[in-house]
């Protein structure tokens, strides 16, 4: 039998969509320098990796793992650095992931060996269903949030959902609402001895780029949950086990979601508003570092060689050079004279 969701469109979910709506349009459609969709994309993949390895309660702060993402080495515990390279690499495979049509039993699986290899107390459950019963529970209270379904109804619990999973009726359903089914139905099932949450993260991301919703790839949702982990576990425990009503488990999905694609709202927004270039001279290519100065000039409304110096630990000659190229470029123009000068966006 294929599975069916349980769920109602609340004012609050309706809400949530329209306001994702508006601001992905905003985002697609605003112009961006090639190297800052880069930027956004690896700011992105970053945060999820560290996010998503967070609420498992990998200790590995954001700059450790954009280190890791970087291919530098960092001296960590090896499961620790693992749990987050696996993380990355599933991320990296999700467009190649959505393609796969349909999606069956070994494709979950092999995301499943991904996201775990090489960091199980026993590597047999590596890629495989648990052939044991187990609790679902917060790892940082120990408080138990829901007991699976028994171990000998998971392949067929899961096939089931694959089968709804595939069914070219889901088109009809919104691509947020479609990901956070997914999400949950996921961790319900419990199909893994460990490595359920981030399987079901990595599904979640899937479903969006299969459906055309991130195809940036600019939104980190992960971070969304990992910033208040008491209300994420509380979202799970929100479902009834026997109706299975999920409608307050997707309130707090979209309202998840709907704060993500904000941030990355804001961020694109104040990139390219104030940016006439843009529009008058086509795309000009800055390097890392005259990307952040002009994200600076967005947060403060104005830079100076000071600013800069102190920024990237250069002398103030270095940061003028800089500077002096970005106004040659017309990004930027120089207000005022000797020491009270700055600079501000074109």
């Amino acid at each position: 039998m294929i599975f069916k969701p349980n769920f109602r469109y609340t004012d609050k979910i309706v809400k949530n969509l329209t306001l994702i709506s508006e601001a992905r349009g905003i985002i697609l459609n605003s112009p961006l320098i090639p190297k800052w969709e880069v930027s956004l994309r690896r700011d992105a993949l970053i945060r999820s990796a560290h996010s998503s390895t967070a609420i498992e309660g990998n200790p590995l702060s954001l700059d450790e793992v954009s280190a890791l993402a970087s291919g530098r080495d960092i001296m960590i515990r090896r499961k620790d650095k693992q749990e987050v390279l696996n993380y990355l690499e599933a991320l990296k495979k999700i467009p190649e992931f959505s393609g796969r049509k349909p999606f069956v039993s070994k494709d979950i699986l092999e995301v499943h060996k991904i996201v775990t290899k090489d960091t199980l107390d026993d590597p047999r459950d590596e890629s495989v269903f648990r052939n044991r019963q187990v609790i679902v529970g917060n790892r940082i209270t120990g408080e138990v949030v829901f007991m699976p379904p028994p171990t000998e109804q998971v392949p067929k619990l899961t096939d089931d959902f694959l089968g709804w999973f595939n069914a070219p009726e889901i088109n009809e359903i919104d691509p947020v609402i479609e990901a956070g089914i997914t999400h949950y139905e996921i961790v319900r099932i419990h199909p893994f001895i460990d490595g359920n949450g981030r399987t079901a993260r990595i599904m979640a991301s899937i479903v969006l780029f299969k459906r055309g919703f991130d195809v940036k790839r600019f939104f980190a949702l992960d971070d969304y949950y990992d910033h208040d982990r008491r209300a994420y576990y509380s979202a799970l425990k929100t479902v009834d086990p026997k109706s299975r009503d999920i409608t307050a488990w997707l309130e707090y999905f979209t309202n998840g979601v709907a704060v993500s694609i904000e941030a990355v709202n804001k961020k694109v927004i104040g990139l390219s508003k104030n940016i006439k270039l843009l529009k008058e001279k086509g795309q000009i290519a800055l390097t890392d570092r005259q990307m952040k100065i002009v994200e600076r000039i967005i947060q403060e409304n104005r830079i100076t060689v000071g600013d800069i110096a102190k920024m990237f630990e250069i002398t103030r000659q270095a940061a003028l050079k800089e500077m002096n190229k970005l106004v040659d470029s017309g990004v930027v123009k120089l207000k005022g004279k000797g020491r009270g000068a700055y600079y501000i966006l074109v």
